[in-house]
């Protein structure tokens, strides 16, 4: 049935989830901060400098007014960056309207607080407005869902009612929703790859070949399904979608802004630079501190991320953290599942 839904962020990944939205019929309202951007998007029904040459369906209205997008819907997303979430949330419970469920599109840690999104949403009073939390997420590069091109992606809830409204509000013959009970996983998943794709855009730029590549994604994964579990996720979860899929959707692909901003880092570029060009928001910097602050925390080991922490936050040369990397002590490479294998 065709509903009203609000988007919160219209951004490249917002926008293209608008898309989806109104291309199965519903009448969308997409909430943008630039009056210029609304203007485009209402007038010329495009959104170029997120999403470049991609025509927006009629259907899709786009407003600067947070009041008026909030009251529009019977269905809510919110696609912000997840330093934008906190203060975002905040705005919806001063609007005081109540949703049988939110649904968010963010993937990040909350520097400092270590909280996931939905933890964030949370701790800045989300349940005044709605009883459920549902977390879109897996391998969807906003530029290819706008072209229609198929797409996979998981959707998770505390309750499954809110996960298969969610999976019905999106799913269409281009853009394919599972379900997945595993919240904490499949937020991590999405999260934790970042850093991961941050590092293997390094290697790339540091001119490191298919070997060196394999490795960090591999091993990145080992990095991820460790912390992860140990904070209570299900380990098959970095199996599916939100962890080995889009984990090889983020390390290998010309649209990964954490892999192109990787890569710039590894030719020599500074990381204020990196930013400063890329003009939006690489979320993976931002998760690499959050992810060692994590692993500090709980005393787990995440060598990779560690490394790449040291090159970007401490100014340590990549060719001193690889060489670090490569003469660590030798380890059974099921060490991290089995704990008491040994060599």
């Amino acid at each position: 049935m065709s509903q009203n839904v609000t988007v919160l962020g219209a951004g490249s990944w917002g926008t293209a989830l608008a898309m989806v939205l109104a291309d199965n019929g519903h009448r969308v309202k997409l909430w943008a901060r630039r009056n210029e951007q609304v203007d485009e998007i209402n007038n010329k029904h495009s959104n170029n400098k997120y999403l470049p040459s991609v025509t927006l369906p009629k259907n899709l209205e786009a407003t600067t007014s947070f009041e008026e997008a909030i009251e529009h819907g019977d269905a809510l997303l919110i696609s912000v960056p997840t330093s934008a979430m906190r203060e975002t949330v905040a705005s919806l419970v001063k609007v005081n309207k109540s949703f049988p469920y939110v649904i968010h599109a963010s993937k990040g840690i909350e520097p400092d607080s270590l909280l996931r999104v939905s933890e964030v949403m949370m701790d800045a009073g989300i349940d005044q407005v709605t009883n459920g939390i549902v977390c879109l997420s897996g391998p969807s590069h906003a530029e290819e869902v706008a072209k229609r091109q198929p797409t996979t992606v998981t959707v998770s809830s505390e309750t499954y009612d809110d996960a298969k409204a969610a999976q019905d509000l999106f799913n269409n013959q281009h853009f394919r929703v599972y379900t997945n009970e595993d919240m904490v996983g499949v937020e991590f998943g999405g999260s934790l790859k970042n850093v991961i794709a941050l590092a293997v855009g390094l290697a790339e730029g540091l001119g490191f070949g298919d070997n060196a590549k394999s490795a960090i994604m591999t091993r990145g994964l080992a990095e991820i399904t460790r912390l992860g579990t140990h904070l209570g996720a299900k380990p098959l979860t970095f199996s599916g979608l939100s962890g080995l899929g889009d984990l090889i959707a983020t390390c290998t692909s010309k649209h990964s802004r954490n892999w192109r901003a990787g890569y710039q880092l590894g030719r020599g570029k500074a990381l204020e630079t990196v930013l400063n060009e890329m003009g939006m928001v690489v979320e993976g910097v931002k998760t690499t501190r959050a992810m060692q602050q994590l692993a500090d925390r709980e005393g787990i080991e995440v060598p990779i991320t560690s490394a790449l922490y040291e090159v970007v936050f401490n100014h340590q040369q990549p060719e001193s953290a690889s060489e670090q990397l490569m003469g660590r002590l030798k380890k059974n490479e099921q060490e991290d599942f089995y704990p008491n294998v040994t060599d």
